[in-house]
């Protein structure tokens, strides 16, 4: 029975989804598919508020016997639509479309401060009202195409709609692979970190890095969307598009109260707490790998003291970001998962004298590396490092070591990791244990010995077939030549008789 449900809200998630595809190839041409989550999202995001607020309309007319007065307070409903800015009023319009959906879009957010603050607004208007770009026939098309279903709660539930839009986020990123690792993360490996993390209700989560909240969403899943999540999931995201998208995606996924900022977390972290770094439960992040430019100089005296192991160079961001999930993990109870190149585990100068304290602090618990060709946008291969502030005792001095690059299913243009390899990678790290080939416990004196080299494959043990004499297989390679000959003998005798 539970599987024919799941069965079921995929399908439902899955022509949702191609609903809503049908709206990008209507702008198809004029815009171009990079942009395409520029016009798709927030028109979507604005379709939705207006579908659920008549459906609040409709519940508070039926419980009130038909008090429209009363159906129309703002304590009736989830968001305000002031006058003339809800959805069908826009669609009555009869010209300049673009001009009225950006200025329905900022009523609503004007109207709504606590909860749409910087959302809407932060889609270019000027793309909107462009008429070389969209003329109002196109936008016209646009609208009533959306206007076909009703994408209230009643129709799709937070989770389908969520799911339906994490499935065209994907599409965008298969369309736009460049820029396509600043938002999306392949939601397995999201699946595996969270997982890892094991978040609990009522327990802190935090991604400093949150693109489109992947992350954030699916330790809210993972939590089963307990009341306890509600005020505990926080985030940080600089680019402004994609800060609206996560909260526009944590939304779509019936999250109700979040805490998601705009901002540099490295130059300037949003999320703080009596003027210092906030701390959390549950660190995961996926940073932009190897960032430029990333603020060296201001980190090298920075005021939250996040330089716990030394300034990274401006060319290379990496450590700053894994320096500043530590010092946001909360004492005791506090771990983090972060995504990064494999080069962070190796790479000498600054980097080296880094992660040689990292590792003589006794904080990583695991380094796991995956295959290539899983992340948009990069060749590298990358790797997750565990790290906690509590290790288990019989884990202190010690450093869990998985070889993952070979666990993952090929694909012809993107590598996957599906369900069996995500329960395989699990397993690894749950067993806590040496497996020929894949994994291995080593001790900081071991990596000491290597020079603070991080990579598992230059501890982990692998299988080496036996090299049998030569003379030993030259005998047997002899012996099956005669063989052959007498055969071959046998059977003209055979046929010849």
């Amino acid at each position: 029975m539970a599987k024919k449900t799941i069965n079921k809200e995929l399908t439902g998630a899955q022509d949702l989804y191609n609903f809503l595809f049908e709206a990008c190839n209507i702008i198809r041409g004029p815009v171009s598919q990079d942009n395409f989550k520029d016009y798709i999202t927030p028109l979507l995001y604005y379709k939705r508020i207006s579908d659920v607020y008549d459906e609040e309309t409709e519940e508070a007319l039926i419980s009130s016997g038909g008090d429209k007065e009363y159906a129309s307070l703002p304590e009736q409903h989830r968001f305000v639509i002031p006058d003339g800015c809800h959805w069908q009023e826009v669609r009555e319009r009869t010209e300049n479309l673009g001009a009225a959906i950006v200025g329905a879009m900022r009523q609503i957010e004007i109207a709504n401060p606590d909860t749409l603050y910087g959302v809407l607004s932060m889609f270019s208007s000027q793309k909107w009202t462009n008429k070389a770009i969209l003329n109002d026939s196109k936008i016209r098309d646009l609208i009533e195409h959306l206007s076909k279903r009703k994408l209230g709660n009643k129709d799709y539930p937070a989770d389908l709609m969520g799911d339906a839009y994490e499935i065209l986020l994907k599409k965008f990123a298969d369309d736009s692979k460049a820029q396509a690792g600043e938002f999306y993360t392949p939601r397995s490996v999201v699946r595996l970190l969270v997982h890892i993390l094991d978040p609990q209700p009522g327990e802190t989560v935090y991604d400093p890095a949150c693109g489109s909240g992947g992350m954030l969403i699916e330790a809210i899943r993972y939590m089963h969307d307990d009341s306890l999540c509600c005020g505990s999931i926080f985030g940080q995201e600089k680019n402004v598009v994609n800060a609206a998208i996560a909260k526009m995606n944590l939304f779509l996924h019936g999250a109700s109260d979040f805490n998601v900022m705009q901002g540099d977390t490295l130059r300037d972290p949003k999320i703080l707490q009596g003027g210092n770094i906030a701390k959390f439960d549950c660190v995961i992040a996926n940073p932009p790998f190897s960032l430029e430019n990333w603020g060296a100089t201001e980190w090298s005296s920075d005021k939250y003291k996040r330089n716990i192991y030394g300034t990274p160079s401006d060319s290379c961001g990496d450590y700053a970001w894994i320096q500043h999930m530590i010092c946001s993990m909360s004492s005791g109870k506090g771990r983090m998962a972060v995504v990064m190149p494999q080069g962070i585990l190796f790479r000498g100068n600054q980097e080296a004298e880094i992660r040689k304290q990292l590792v003589e602090s006794d904080l990583i618990e695991a380094v796991v590396t995956l295959g290539d060709k899983l992340f948009y946008g990069t060749g590298l291969s990358p790797c997750f490092l565990i790290i906690r502030r509590m290790k288990q005792a019989h884990h202190s001095g010690r450093i869990l070591m998985i070889d993952g690059s070979k666990i993952l299913t090929q694909k012809r243009a993107q590598n996957i990791l599906e369900e069996n390899d995500i329960d395989r990678l699990y397993s690894l790290y749950q067993n806590y244990s040496d497996e020929e080939d894949y994994s291995r416990i080593v001790t900081l004196q071991e990596i000491r010995d290597k020079e603070y080299n991080l990579s598992p494959n230059r501890y982990v043990v692998y299988h080496k077939e036996e090299i049998r004499p030569y003379a030993e297989v030259l005998a047997e390679f002899k012996q099956a030549y005669e063989d052959v000959k007498r055969l071959e003998n046998e059977f003209s005798l055979l046929i010849n008789a």
